[in-house]
């Protein structure tokens, strides 16, 4: 090869170089882009995060324990009353 021919392949390595740079400062904003659309969009729909779902979840399970206790202790006080 001529110093020539080695010339023009650095030169194009470091264009390809250059352009796959480029091409993945690209991906990089259109990724940021994509998530802060997304943050929005669920922002709008008034969604609630997955620990706020969670701790609804769990009062709602206590509610329903404590309601059955409840029935049970009223079921057992109207027997008693009708015992009598």
């Amino acid at each position: 090869m001529t110093q020539y021919e080695n010339r023009l392949l650095d030169d194009l390595a470091k264009v390809f170089t250059s352009a796959a740079g480029a091409a993945q400062g690209v991906r990089s904003e259109i990724e940021t882009l994509f998530h802060s659309q997304a943050e929005r969009l669920l922002a709008d729909l008034d969604l609630v995060s997955r620990e706020e779902f969670e701790v609804s979840q769990d009062m709602v399970r206590k509610a329903r324990e404590e309601n059955e206790a409840l029935s049970a202790r009223l079921d057992a006080l109207e027997a008693a009353i009708a015992a009598k």
